[in-house]
């Protein structure tokens, strides 16, 4: 097991070229929110686009669409129910936050398993989805992520005793399955097969709702930028765990909202740049 260290991301961290543009660091599809649940939606969005993709459409039932040109005028819209085929102009894809787990949840999950074959993030309700129709883990395209906190990670792969009986598990789902597995928690831990990482940074304001939104955002934001899916996790963990840190300074862990964590990504970034 490697802990992940400062000197380990900058390594693998790839700064943004200063030619670049909008269409260099790739255009991400989220598929998020729902009735009551727009703020999932909201925070994954922004933390998408905090942690630098170039483009984000973002996929939420037309009802909603208020709330979210309203918080982030950043992002483009698709209403859920356009949506018949048709996922090639993305260059990454995240499923999940707030998504719901009704009849139209699932189906849109399993229209995206069949169209999109790059690698997918997986969180919340499409792991919900998931566990509740699990032939469809066999259709996951390799290479994608799931980011499970210790109860979703159960539903999916059965009930365990411990951490280390579920990091064993994980090793094994990952081979099976070929996907990248994060297992959130307060010391998360992120597997790729046999390999397995340690992320030590972050803390316990990060144990409110709306966390894992953020954190999905992130790591799509780094696969549409073209980072290997292990790569992109790492440096999603990581940086989330970091922003949090950076919070702390002017925050509690009682009082810190993910919103503030959102707006201290760029410190982070700030922290892992060469020098």
């Amino acid at each position: 097991m490697k802990k992940l260290t400062k000197i380990f991301i900058k390594n693998i961290f790839k700064p943004r070229a200063i030619d670049s543009n909008k269409g260099t660091h790739g255009h991400v599809l989220l598929i998020a929110g729902n009735i009551g649940k727009m703020g999932a939606a909201v925070i994954s969005a922004k933390a998408c686009l905090r942690a630098g993709a170039g483009l984000l459409t973002v996929n939420i039932p037309i009802d909603e669409r208020f709330i979210l040109q309203a918080a982030i005028p950043e992002a483009m819209l698709e209403i859920r129910a356009n949506k018949q085929s048709g996922f090639s102009n993305y260059t990454a894809l995240g499923i999940g936050p707030g998504l719901g787990l009704t009849k139209d949840s699932l189906k849109i999950l399993q229209q995206i398993l069949l169209s999109f074959t790059k690698p997918i993030l997986f969180d919340a309700d499409a792991l919900n989805l998931l566990a509740a129709n699990k032939k469809l883990l066999l259709k996951i395209p390799a290479n994608s992520i799931v980011t499970p906190h210790p109860k979703e990670f159960d539903r999916l792969f059965g009930n365990h005793k411990n951490q280390e009986e579920r990091i064993k598990t994980a090793v094994n789902k990952s081979k099976e399955l070929q996907i990248v597995i994060v297992l959130k928690g307060h010391q998360t831990i992120i597997v790729k097969g046999t390999e397995i990482y340690l992320n030590t940074n972050g803390n316990a304001g990060l144990a409110k709702g709306g966390s894992g939104d953020a954190l999905t955002g992130i790591i799509t934001a780094f696969l549409a930028q073209g980072y290997a899916p292990i790569n992109a996790a790492i440096l999603g963990v990581y940086l989330h765990g970091e922003a949090a840190d950076i919070t702390l300074k002017k925050q509690s862990v009682e009082s810190m909202l993910i919103t503030d964590v959102i707006e201290n990504l760029g410190k982070a970034f700030t922290n892992i740049y060469p020098k």
